[in-house]
Formats: structure tokens, sequence, C-alpha cells
């Protein structure tokens, strides 16, 4: 993946995921190096808000809607309390007016678990909420790992489905 070509292979995206999974070491391990000094009431309140904001609303959405249609809104919640930014700021404004605690390990803790073991991260507006391959990426897997296996460059020649619809 490149500031060019946006995506992962099945190779880099486990490597991203083990990246993230390091991290989510050093918080785990924190968390227990200090368990007796967490407030275990903060550390779940924390824990629970990315996805009772950000998660559950478009899940709903998703599982009542007929077609799949989630609102923007739902991607754009979802994108924001899974932010590292969004965690960043929450656990700084939280350390200014609160006070700095262990409980806020429960942020990265629960952000390093969704990324390195779900494999989940931001989400476009143009996927379904709810991960499900989609044709065209398949396709395009599909015609990477071909070229690949060949020997060709990792630029794919498009597709005839990719030329026709420039055409149209």
């Amino acid at each position: 993946m490149d500031a060019k070509n946006r995506f992962e292979t099945k190779t880099t995206f486990a490597l991203t995921r083990l990246e993230w999974l390091g991290f989510l070491t050093v918080s785990v391990v924190l968390a227990f190096q200090h368990l007796a000094e967490i407030r275990w009431a903060v550390f779940v309140l924390l824990f629970a808000v990315i996805d009772v904001v950000g998660y559950l609303p478009g899940a709903i959405a998703f599982r009542r809607s007929p077609d799949g249609h989630v609102p923007r809104a739902c991607y754009v919640a979802y994108n924001t309390m899974h932010s590292l930014v969004t965690a960043g700021v929450l656990a700084g404004a939280w350390a200014l007016f609160v006070r700095p605690e262990w409980a806020l390990l429960a942020l990265p803790i629960h952000l390093m678990g969704d990324r390195a073991l779900f494999g989940n991260s931001l989400k476009p507006f143009g996927v379904a909420f709810e991960p499900e391959t989609t044709p065209e990426f398949r396709r395009f897997e599909q015609r990477y790992q071909s070229a690949a296996d060949s020997g060709e460059s990792a630029a794919v020649r498009p597709s005839v489905e990719d030329v026709d619809a420039v055409r149209t």
C-alpha cells in the first residue's frame, strides 16, 4: 500500500494487524500492572462509549434496512468514535478536567483490539456498514493476485469491464 494505491494485500494487512497487536499488548500489560489502580466504572464507560455511540446505531440501522442502506451519519459516528485522534482528545480532556488515570487504557485497548483482533478500522462510505467483500474488490484482488503470480508488474492492467465502464 502506498499513497497512490490505497489497498492492502493479505500479507500487508496481516503485518498491519501485527503492529496493532503490539500496541494492544503494551496497553493490556499496563492495565494488568495497574489493576488495583483502575477505576473500573470509568474503564467500562470509556470502553463501551466507543461502540454505544459509534457502532450500535449503524449496526441497528444495517439490520433493520431491507437493502443494507445505512445513513452516512452512522459512518461518521463510527469513524469519529473509532479514531485514534478522538481517543487522544478524549483522554487528554479527561486527564486535564478529571484526572490522569489508568482507566484511560480502555481507549487504546478497545481500538487496538478492534484493529488487531477483528481487522476493523475506519469505514469508507462506499462499502456496507457490516463487513462484506464487494464484487468489485473481489475481482480486483483476483486480477492483482494473477498478475503477481505471473511475475507481471504490480500495476494491474484494466479488465474488459473496466475499459467498458470508461467508454460508457
